[in-house]
């Protein structure tokens, strides 16, 4: 199993339309059928920077399912948060799951 995560840093002038466009942007992106679930967490840190982070965390079966996402679906949906252009700034992070407990 894998973890797709997404850390995302939001200008506050954005905040509420970004946060009910996020709330429709993960069922799109689980909708691809390439992930099993979705959490949506906010980060409780204080960023230098200013802004609300918050982390998404997209579940994967297998390492074919994000290859497959990354191949065919994630440039379309990240085209979706261009009207945010420069009031957010994003980073990814794969990681795989060892164990559970």
């Amino acid at each position: 199993m894998y973890i797709y995560n997404v850390t995302i840093n939001v200008d506050e002038s954005i905040h509420d339309e970004w946060l009910k466009w996020i709330n429709t942007h993960i069922p799109a992106v689980l909708a691809t059928g390439r992930f099993t679930s979705a959490i949506l967490t906010q980060v409780l840190v204080d960023e230098e920077m200013g802004g609300i982070t918050y982390s998404v965390q997209y579940r994967a079966k297998s390492r074919k399912d994000l290859d497959d996402y990354y191949q065919f679906d994630a440039d379309k949906l990240r085209n979706d948060s261009k009207h945010f252009n420069g009031k957010f700034v994003a980073f990814r992070t794969e990681l795989k799951i060892i164990n559970e407990f």
